[in-house]
């Protein structure tokens, strides 16, 4: 996966793509702002894109680039790729505690 960004993740930083959170369902119905919420749990989703230098240097790695993870739902900073002009979020390494290695299609990344 290559990194299109133009963000580059320094020290023990993670850069991620989360999961969009659609406004409109398959069938065309526009969903309403409490199902939306409800389907911010997929912000905890993303794909990884690039990590920092330093990001396990003490312990064995969390996730590689091209991986599904979950993360922290609060964490990091939500960027504007500067490159592309979307949305990233950038957060501490640490803040990554899950693989996804299984999961039936719910959103586009």
């Amino acid at each position: 996966m290559k990194n299109t960004s133009g963000l580059k993740p320094l020290g023990a930083s993670v850069l991620l793509k989360p999961y969009e959170v659609e406004a409109v369902s398959k069938g065309g119905i526009v969903l309403p702002g409490q199902v939306r919420e409800r389907d911010q749990l997929a912000e905890q989703r993303a794909v990884v894109i690039e990590i920092g230098p330093v990001a396990w240097d003490d312990e064995p790695a969390r996730a590689q680039v091209g991986d599904k993870i979950l993360f922290s739902k609060h964490a990091g900073y939500v960027a504007v790729g500067t490159a592309d002009g979307q949305k990233y979020r950038i957060v501490n390494a640490r803040d990554i505690f899950c693989q996804i290695t299984e999961e039936k299609e719910i959103q586009n990344v």
